[in-house]
């Protein structure tokens, strides 16, 4: 894990001890999202009504590449029934923390 990674693991151990999260785990699932391409998210996490979330997390906008979007695209659009989320690092001077977004091209 690494620096931003472990911050946010820390952000979601204080949910798991306020009971908004159930569970999580660091890169324990990994999607075959079709032609041999695989993703594997940072963090699957199962929230206190037991909804299954995939988080990836990236210190900046800036470097969340074109064939991390694509891969991060394509398999919440192959994968409608969970939720996925991508974190992004703010810096210190903006308070710290993350901004999450959800997928937009999830699927009801």
């Amino acid at each position: 894990m690494n620096k931003t990674e472990a911050a946010y693991a820390a952000s979601l151990e204080e949910r798991r001890l306020a009971g908004d999260v159930l569970s999580w785990q660091f890169e324990s699932v990994t999607l075959a999202i079709g032609g041999g391409v695989r993703y594997t998210p940072d963090f699957m996490v199962m929230t206190s009504d037991r909804e299954i979330q995939f988080h990836e997390v990236k210190g900046s906008r800036a470097i969340f590449e074109d064939d991390a979007k694509v891969k991060f695209k394509v398999a919440a659009s192959a994968f409608p029934m969970f939720h996925f989320f991508v974190a992004f690092s703010r810096s210190k001077s903006s308070g710290g923390g993350f901004d999450v977004e959800e997928a937009a091209c999830r699927i009801a």
